[in-house]
């Protein structure tokens, strides 16, 4: 006898898609720097990994400085997923990162991050970037 996931698991109790992440900023889009690195799937950043890998804070030069270290984390992600592939290892592929600090006289701060395909809200191929608080 075959049950249905719902005969076996009960009604749905909620969803929260990967939509409605990006809209409350728990995800953020990065598809169209990403596809400037050649990465063809819809790409996002998770909260804590754009927290501490992406994050400016000053407000004033945030978009400027956000924009070069997104594109600097993607350029890592992208390198993991051709290492991961030429390896033949599948599943999350972690790699360390470290921003350019905010401050002349800040520290380097090691950041490790990972970068996953998984489904996106209608089953297709995504790629996830985060950090180990936000798994």
């Amino acid at each position: 006898m075959t049950e249905s996931l719902t005969d076996f698991f009960g009604p749905l109790i909620a969803s929260y898609s990967r939509a409605q992440a990006i809209e409350d900023g728990v995800l953020h889009d990065v598809t169209d720097a990403a596809r400037e690195h050649g990465i063809l799937l819809p790409t996002a950043i998770a909260a804590h990994a754009w927290a501490a890998a992406v994050a400016w804070p000053n407000p004033h030069t945030a978009s400027e400085y956000e924009a070069s270290r997104a594109w600097s984390v993607l350029v890592y992600a992208s390198n993991a997923l051709r290492r991961a592939k030429r390896l033949g290892r599948e599943g999350m592929q972690e790699f360390t990162f470290v921003p350019a600090p905010d401050l002349d006289d800040a520290e380097d701060i090691e950041v490790t991050l990972g970068v996953e395909v998984g489904p996106g809200d209608a089953g297709e191929p995504v790629l996830t970037i985060t950090a180990v608080a936000d798994r």
